[in-house]
């Protein structure tokens, strides 16, 4: 397969590098524009995908990543995305084992690194689309490209719309995909480097096999057949592609609805200006067309007009070069983005910028291409075509790096957003959410309500904020919130269960009872909603439903703490001090170190007499949690009954120190001190 060089090659605006240095200065660049998320927290996805799915933890059975999708949930589930990527999973669950848990510097270094080895494989992919396959007498590949190969690849590393890929943990599925894609095409490629169409199966072969890697990592992995096919039609067959155009352009259907036509002008225009990125672009983040008065439609109208454009020029020039790298620019433009068009099937989104990841690699070789053909066609402004290409990368470098940045964290990237998507609840939602997290209840409350108000049926915007008003206190409006909630979404447990802790408070004891019952009815393994229940019966002096409840919560969950707690409690205040005791040493057999479980057996076993065994509990508690003022207190209490009276005057001024104004505490110690001056004036 010869190929002649491409004329525009040499005309590109940069230094003419070896094979190495390019790939150094390529790695390089990727390097430096992501370089600052590697000590990123989990930010937004990450939370579902790594810290809430199990699937990550050594301890539960590998074969698990195979039955159950990117997410953790079973395949076979409802609730299930059936985002099917277990190689990805695999991934994340190596790094949580050689990290020894939960940190996230390993899982960003991973993913810097990915990036920077495909931007670095792009050279070879560029140079094989631009130039062909062309080998010299050794069987050495060579390339013919070797300027637009490189400029392509540092537009590519550059990238600003990579950054959520990058930056974001979850993104690693769409890096595993892209490195994969790229191996099983170049795979492909190698099994024609013998010329005169012979091909080598055990390459095609490796390239499906690579091609099926890709899809476990991500769906869009399979997209790589289209690009291996383009590449055999055009390159290796040599069809002639106008008349192939002409053929599949008579069939072609009238187009479908404006709006995602309108949805692909936004994907086009975040390749060609990248500053405009937000993590989440649904909810009301782009208005639906609905007019054709919209002036929106000219977007489509302007994107269709350059795709045709480009589409001309890439069947119908004369020159050769020119119309195999727009043909292949295009194809691995358009062929890895179908999966996410709706055109196929409905998809989860209407944009999401890293669906663009491998899309952009055939941006990028359109747009090293336009700097070659102006580099040759525009001779006399070669230094400013020269600075223009050096500040786009420079500007792109920057983007990205400030666009990492705000990846660092939930507060930076959520905030970043509502600049972009000011009319996304989503986005206040989740502002709001972070606020929450870390206390800031009334800030978070004015996000909530923006979120209701842009989406009034956001039943988890509802639930949240209904949350916040029951911890402040407004019982009514929260009780307003969260019937609503479940109005809207008669399923959505959670809400149920905190209408009827709303209830609860509002002392509407029955209809709380049905709301708890509502919630379990809705999710069988609701363990928090049986502790509430049991709340609710202990309050109404139901001692043995209650019982029944928290002894439900403790089998659903076994380390529910506070259901343990509340029976040990519950059966203590009950005078059934025995079943206390055996109730408080089962649960410490599961939660050894759960020092207010080990304060209320210890309080059992004193009322019981049982002072040696109960000091023991009390001190062992203290030695987890030494600043509790009631351990301290309940402990000289039991030195004051065993009459260790030195002992119980210290616990009591350290219970003291900690609380001045603990209850019964101070009476406590000054009956002690008056005893102690009674046994002085004895002794003396």
């Amino acid at each position: 397969m010869l190929l002649s060089e491409p004329y525009w090659d040499h005309h590109i605006p940069l230094p003419k590098l070896g094979p190495l240095h390019s790939r150094l200065v390529t790695a390089f660049v990727a390097l430096i524009c992501f370089i600052n998320s590697y000590d990123g927290d989990f930010v937004f996805d990450d939370s579902e995908a790594i810290i809430n799915n199990k699937d990550l933890n050594p301890d539960t059975p590998l074969s698990n990543i195979w039955k159950n999708d990117f997410w953790g949930s079973n395949l076979n589930s409802n609730s299930s995305y059936k985002s099917y990527r277990p190689l990805t999973v695999l991934t994340f669950r190596i790094n949580y084992l050689l990290a020894g848990g939960l940190h996230p510097i390993g899982f960003h270094v991973l993913n810097i690194a990915l990036h920077c080895v495909i931007s670095v494989l792009m050279i070879d992919v560029f140079a094989i689309l631009i130039g062909g396959l062309v080998h010299d007498g050794r069987g050495v590949k060579l390339n013919l490209s070797p300027k637009a190969s490189f400029l392509a690849a540092l537009f590519f590393a550059a990238h600003p719309v990579h950054t959520e890929s990058v930056a974001g943990i979850v993104g690693r599925a769409d890096l595993l995909c892209a490195l994969f894609f790229q191996l099983s095409f170049m795979v492909y490629c190698k099994a024609f480097q013998g010329g005169d169409k012979k091909f080598s199966v055990l390459w095609i072969f490796s390239s499906i096999l690579l091609c099926a890697v890709a899809m476990l990592c991500k769906e869009q992995g399979i997209t790589v057949l289209g690009v291996n096919a383009a590449f055999d039609i055009l390159m290796v067959c040599n069809l002639n592609i106008y008349e192939l155009a002409h053929r599949l352009l008579s069939r072609r259907k009238s187009a479908d609805i404006v709006n995602y036509n309108y949805y692909y002008s936004l994907n086009a225009w975040l390749l060609l200006c990248p500053w405009w990125l937000c993590f989440d672009w649904s909810m009301g983040c782009v208005p639906l067309i609905k007019s054709a008065t919209d002036w929106r439609i000219v977007w489509p109208l302007l994107l269709w007009c350059c795709l045709m454009g480009l589409v001309y020029q890439a069947l119908c020039s004369q020159d050769s070069n020119k119309r195999r790298t727009l043909t292949f620019g295009l194809v691995l433009l358009v062929i890895p983005f179908l999966p996410a068009s709706n055109l196929f099937f409905r998809v989860g989104f209407v944009i999401a910028e890293r669906v663009l990841y491998i899309s952009s690699a055939g941006y990028c070789l359109i747009l090293a291409y336009t700097v070659g053909y102006c580099s040759c066609n525009w001779k006399k402004h070669k230094r400013l075509l020269r600075a223009a290409t050096l500040t786009l990368l420079c500007v792109n470098v920057a983007r990205s790096a400030q666009r990492s940045q705000h990846w660092r964290s939930e507060q930076s990237l959520f905030t970043s957003a509502l600049s972009v998507c000011p009319l996304n609840a989503k986005v206040h939602y989740n502002v709001g959410k972070n606020l929450a997290d870390r206390g800031n209840q009334s800030a978070a409350i004015k996000y909530y309500r923006e979120a209701v108000r842009l989406h009034p049926k956001y039943v988890h915007a509802m639930n949240n904020l209904g949350n916040i008003l029951k911890e402040r206190n407004e019982l009514k409006e929260a009780e307003e919130l969260l019937s609503s909630a479940v109005h809207i979404q008669p399923d959505f447990a959670a809400a149920w269960m905190n209408l009827g802790i709303v209830q609860n408070s509002l002392k509407k004891f029955d209809e709380a009872e049905q709301s708890y019952w509502n919630a379990i009815r809705f999710r069988k393994k609701y363990p928090d909603c049986y502790y509430n229940l049991g709340r609710l019966y202990a309050d109404l002096n139901r001692s043995i439903d209650a019982l029944n409840t928290w002894r439900n919560a403790t089998m659903l969950k076994p380390d529910h703490s506070l259901a343990w707690n509340n029976m040990v409690i519950l059966l203590d205040n009950t005078g059934n001090l025995a079943q206390a005791e055996l109730i408080g040493k089962e649960a410490l057999k599961i939660l050894p170190k759960d020092h207010t479980i080990m304060f209320s057996l210890a309080n059992v076993l004193g009322k019981q007499e049982k002072y040696k065994e109960s000091e023991g509990f009390f001190l062992n508690a203290l030695k987890i949690n030494p600043n509790v003022a009631s351990c301290h207190g309940n402990l000289a209490v039991l030195y004051h009954r065993w009459g260790k009276l030195d002992l119980a005057k210290r616990h009591y001024e350290l219970s003291l120190r900690l609380d001045p104004s603990a209850p019964g505490t101070k009476e406590n110690y000054n009956m002690l001190k008056r005893k102690l001056k009674q046994r002085q004036r004895t002794v003396g």
